[in-house]
């Protein structure tokens, strides 16, 4: 009888089209997945990881669903890089990352279900995905609605995968009557051999799911035994670290540290069940390690392994944050902390959460700009060099925050946003603008504070008395401005508008009564200049603060039109007047 042969035309390129078809399917259903449930699951692991359990369940179930634990640990990693998760927090669902991936061989392993019982078939992948892969066309076709767009990509990703899968089973199918392949598999009965392969496969394709795939596919052959397919499966968990490792490129320390951890569970937890694996082997014959392994053994012997590898790791989870530590260490004189929240761009992949952390160095902006504008009002009663100094640091770090968050929202809005995030990112775009101004208004009283120091120019008791009067107020606004802005605080903001009316006359009155003084000879005509250029600086200030709570209104009724917000606000408004009174008479003069 002739020896089958592994024939290019029939063996080969079936194969490597059924490889394509099923990584692209497995690309394409995730990418489905994260869309449709991704930004809720990922704001969930943004948040519920303050307990060991919580966090390892959290990243269990995260990963489940979106069927990529590279992709939950990178999406750890750029948390940690911007100070949303703590290093401590990552550890735990970066281990539950580990189990919840294991998800995606039980479906794969449906490929394998044999019988002639109509309810056996209709469990067949060739059964049932031509059925999913025409709603799927229907749905990504047809609908109007990108969830259900999402919704039709995640069953046309599962066709094809199981299509490809199906395709290289059949392909690889030949290689069972071949005795060099059969040569070739005993190879990997050696542990070491299979941990390598296993490892170099998965770090190529950078899914462990994808060569959990291709093994199950392999197995089809019958040449793959359960003992040569384990540290297999041991291999490929170390294999997948490199993505996260990969993305840890460029990030701070904690961010690096917390790839190291991905790696340093999966090597420690590998190298000890090798271990305790070879001893027993040697010890034991186990009789149905020799068996072959099938698509379900396979599944079985991967949850196994990672279930087991984490009740190891998982009260360890010190250990492994003191083996990161002493692989990226702290610089000489650090507080050991990173302090900065930063912008990443990982976090692009689920707006949601990128807007949030947005808002977060936004909060950040407003208080630094704020401060330096109540500095500024300082500067009157006592001049002080250090808090000149101080000024014109913030001012420089008020810029560089609008540079960055600029930047960041332009490019995040090229992303699919819902309307929610939509109307967050153009009202941050639209407060930091005015933000910015506030800065630059400081800088400019601190002058004015200079040239009253270094011109020697006295202002009178009564003019002294309005400065403290007008700076109250404004004070007071942008502590309304900055609570309505950070806690979206429609109560503060409603109450801004009045306040900024009263300032609005005060500077007249102010005005006024300055040229009077004058008039009189009270004030000299250097004075009169100065005082013009504080009081115009300090209402300018009330102006962009009433802008940023008209925005946070406006955007709060999903509107954006600030003339017919001060149109609604001042006209026939009981409370408004109300606001308004109180207000003038808190700060008359």
């Amino acid at each position: 009888m002739e020896t089958p042969t592994f024939d290019f035309f029939n063996n080969v390129l079936p194969l490597i089209g059924g490889l394509c078809l099923f990584l692209f399917g497995m690309n394409i259903m995730g990418d489905g997945l994260e869309r449709s449930a991704g930004s809720s699951l990922k704001s969930l692991l943004s948040k519920l990881t303050s307990g060991k359990i919580a966090g390892f369940l959290t990243g269990l179930g995260v990963t489940a669903v979106i069927q990529s634990s590279s992709a939950t640990t990178v999406m750890v990693v750029g948390f940690v890089n911007s100070g949303i998760m703590t290093l401590k927090q990552a550890i735990n669902v970066i281990m539950g990352a580990n189990v919840g991936t294991t998800v995606t061989a039980w479906i794969l392993s449906l490929s394998g279900i044999e019988g002639d019982a109509w309810f056996m078939q209709i469990l067949k992948p060739t059964s049932f995905t031509p059925i999913l892969a025409l709603i799927g066309i229907a749905l990504y076709m047809m609908a109007k609605k990108n969830k259900h767009k999402d919704i039709g990509s995640i069953l046309l990703g599962f066709a094809t995968l199981m299509f490809g899968m199906d395709t290289m089973s059949s392909a690889v199918s030949v290689l069972k009557e071949i005795p060099e392949f059969q040569n070739f598999m005993i190879m990997f009965q050696n542990p070491i051999m299979g941990v390598l392969a296993g490892a170099i496969l998965t770090g190529i394709i950078q899914s462990s799911s994808a060569s959990v795939g291709i093994l199950q596919a392999l197995s089809s052959t019958g040449a793959v035994s359960i003992g040569a397919s384990i540290p297999i499966i041991m291999g490929q968990n170390i294999g997948t670290c490199v993505t996260a490792l990969i993305s840890s490129v460029g990030t701070n320390r904690n961010a690096r540290r917390a790839s190291i951890v991905h790696l340093s569970f999966n090597i420690i937890g590998t190298l000890i069940i090798l271990i305790v694996y070879t001893l027993v082997t040697a010890i034991v014959k186990i009789e149905v390690l020799a068996n072959p392994a099938d698509e379900l053994s396979i599944a079985v012997c991967h949850t196994a392994f990672n279930v087991i590898c984490t009740a190891i790791m998982l009260p360890m989870a010190g250990l492994l944050e003191k083996i990161s530590y002493a692989i990226i260490r702290e610089p000489k004189g650090s507080d050991n902390k990173d302090k900065k929240v930063t912008l990443d761009e990982r976090l692009m992949e689920t707006p949601a959460i990128a807007i949030n952390q947005c808002h977060v160095v936004a909060a950040q902006m407003a208080e630094v700009s704020m401060n330096a504008m109540k500095a500024s009002l300082t500067l009157f009663d006592k001049y002080d060099a250090e808090v000149a100094e101080q000024i014109k640091t913030d001012e420089t770090a008020v810029d560089h925050y609008e540079d960055i968050l600029g930047s960041y929202l332009v490019k995040l809005s090229t992303h699919p946003l819902s309307d929610a995030d939509s109307h967050e990112a153009n009202k941050l775009l639209f407060v930091i603008g005015d933000l910015e101004r506030i800065s630059d208004h400081a800088v400019n009283i601190l002058r004015s504070a200079d040239e009253i120091r270094e011109k020697d120019i006295k202002l009178t008791t009564a003019a002294k008395n309005e400065i403290k009067a007008i700076t109250g107020a404004v004070s007071e606004i942008m502590d309304l401005t900055l609570d309505a802005f950070t806690n979206t605080n429609l109560s503060a903001a409603s109450s801004i508008e009045p306040l900024e009316e009263v300032i609005d006359t005060l500077k007249v009155q102010l005005r006024a009564n300055h040229i009077v003084r004058m008039q009189k000879g009270e004030c000299s005509i250097e004075a009169g200049f100065v005082w013009a250029d504080i009081i115009t600086n300090l209402e300018r200030v009330s102006d962009h603060c009433s802008n940023i709570a008209g925005c946070i209104i406006e955007m709060s009724h999903d509107r954006m039109d600030i003339h017919e917000y001060y149109n609604r606000t001042k006209h026939s408004n009981p409370a408004f007047e109300a606001k308004h009174k109180e207000y003038a008479a808190k700060y008359a003069i």
